[in-house]
């Protein structure tokens, strides 16, 4: 069979033909358009892309934002915590430092209250010693309270021991100044004068007297000379009398404890 060298040539010709009209009219607007579909399909999964990393980013600040909130949030709730007990604290001592405060001051004018009883117990028991005292002796003796502590000073005078004795001299012989014989009253000329005899009988000479008046020593006679000093008064007495009515009113001032009953077996 004989091949037909033009047709051949002539369906080449036309396939050619084909192939490049297909390739120019079909085949490139088809991979165009497959082309651009790709890249709208790239540039949307960029922009998708983008997108969630915006989004990642926007959930990682604000997970940053939401933990910081809660930060700030129990920092805040501690502080207040803190600065509510310390507030409560603060009250509860100022609370107890006015407690404290109003019983020392009721102690204090308790106290007050007794030391004023007291003093006014001691200067009553004090008169009516005194007036008992004065009234019997009166009646008893016939001799006034103040005649009679005289006599017993002077007689003390002449009974003082050795050392004493010995202590005053020598007062008496260092002293630049007279005697000072004080009394709670006005002496009489004739106490004054057994007072005199009986110092110069003691020590053997004649001694300088300066005779004072002073109430404070509580019905009493008072020599002093250069440190030394000679007295009797009935001071010591009171404040012994003193001692065991403070006693008393403390006693009965102290809460009286019992012991607590035994309870009774059901």
């Amino acid at each position: 069979m004989l091949f037909d060298w033009f047709t051949v040539g002539a369906q080449t010709l036309n396939f050619l033909v084909l192939v490049w009209l297909m390739k120019r009219f079909l085949y490139k607007p088809i991979l165009d358009a497959i082309d651009a579909r790709e890249k709208r399909i790239a540039l949307a999964l960029a922009d998708a892309a983008l997108k969630q990393v915006a989004a990642q980013k926007e959930r990682d600040e604000f997970q940053q934002k939401n933990a910081e909130f809660d930060r700030q949030r129990n920092e805040l709730l501690g502080q207040a915590k803190d600065g509510a007990k310390a507030e409560r604290q603060r009250l509860l001592d100022e609370a107890r430092q006015v407690a404290d405060t109003l019983r020392a001051s009721k102690q204090d004018a308790l106290t007050s209250e007794l030391q004023t009883l007291h003093q006014d117990i001691a200067r009553r028991s004090r008169e009516e010693v005194f007036a008992i005292a004065q009234k019997v002796l009166t009646d008893l003796a016939g001799l006034s309270l103040e005649e009679r502590m005289g006599e017993v000073f002077t007689q003390r005078l002449r009974e003082l021991d050795g050392e004493a004795r010995a202590g005053l001299a020598k007062a008496l012989k260092t002293a630049s100044s007279p005697v000072h014989v004080r009394s709670a009253f006005e002496l009489p000329a004739a106490q004054r004068a057994a007072i005199q005899s009986a110092l110069n009988e003691t020590f053997s000479g004649e001694v300088q007297i300066q005779f004072d008046t002073t109430p404070d020593l509580i019905s009493g006679i008072e020599l002093s000379a250069n440190g030394w000093k000679v007295a009797w008064n009935i001071a010591d007495f009171l404040a012994s009398l003193e001692q065991r009515i403070g006693e008393l009113i403390q006693e009965k001032s102290e809460p009286q404890v019992h012991p607590a009953a035994p309870e009774k077996a059901s």
